[in-house]
């Protein structure tokens, strides 16, 4: 475990967002995320988190479904469709809680609203009380390579405080570890 922590913590991309994911927390007061696909889930490889009595246990390497994610949905949304479509086929589209949708075709529709509005929302689909918003960061080719997220407790921020507070934080910190030309 821990060689797989120091492995992940320490990859050009993991090492420049570091900085950028702790600015973030200390400027939202929430833990934010970046994650990559690997073996059709979520993998963490930097965190920043906050402090709190009641806080989600996610550590650098944990790994959770793409599709009940919004950094999943962020990243499924930047795979072309037939390749999404065969992830889905693949994968046991397991309802997490009852907002969790399992059903392809609307996973589809859903990741093409998500690569068309450049984020994802989700709202307890993965855990009942937990909100999150995710954005991509795309390589040097254009491609989405890895996602960003802020995850919150549903009783302490709307859905709304997400799109107009949240949302253009976590896109200008995407930005800048774009700009860095290292994924």
């Amino acid at each position: 475990m821990s060689l797989g922590y120091a492995y992940l913590s320490s990859t050009p991309l993991a090492l420049r967002a570091q900085p950028l994911l702790d600015r973030l927390r200390d400027e939202l007061g929430e833990s934010c995320s970046l994650g990559i696909v690997d073996d059709d889930q979520v993998c963490y490889i930097a965190r920043a988190e906050v402090s709190r009595i009641m806080s989600i246990a996610l550590r650098v390497g944990s790994r959770l479904p793409l599709y009940a994610t919004s950094m999943g949905g962020v990243l499924l949304a930047g795979m072309a469709r037939e390749d999404r479509a065969a992830y889905f086929r693949r994968t046991d589209l397991v309802a997490r809680t009852d907002q969790t949708e399992t059903v392809p075709a609307r996973l589809q529709t859903l990741c093409d609203k998500v690569a068309e509005e450049g984020c994802a929302i989700i709202d307890q689909e993965l855990e009942t009380g937990l909100r999150s918003v995710a954005v991509p960061v795309f390589g040097m080719t254009g491609r989405v390579v890895a996602a960003i997220n802020v995850g919150t407790q549903a009783s302490r921020v709307s859905l709304a405080d997400l799109r107009t507070q949240y949302l253009p934080s976590l896109r200008r910190c995407a930005r800048e570890l774009t700009a860095t030309g290292l994924v």
